[in-house]
């Protein structure tokens, strides 16, 4: 019987906890979260090619620019 309610008690604890650390990181996101490791923030718009006018994605732009 105790074995019961102890296993009822770790589930609801390591639920709370988890439920806790995902809004925490949902509402104070680390900075790793905000920007990719060249400093582009993520959900950037396209960007358009200055001679044909399609539409780059700003990674592609910033690896073209740094020659990988």
């Amino acid at each position: 019987m105790i074995g019961g309610v102890l296993t009822k008690a770790y589930v609801a604890i390591v639920t709370a906890i988890s439920i806790a650390a995902l809004v925490y990181v949902y509402a104070f996101p680390p900075a790793s979260m905000r920007a990719s490791r060249d400093g582009v923030p993520h959900f950037t718009p396209n960007v358009a090619h200055p001679e044909t006018g399609e539409p780059l994605d700003m990674g592609a732009l910033i690896r073209h620019s740094r020659g990988d």
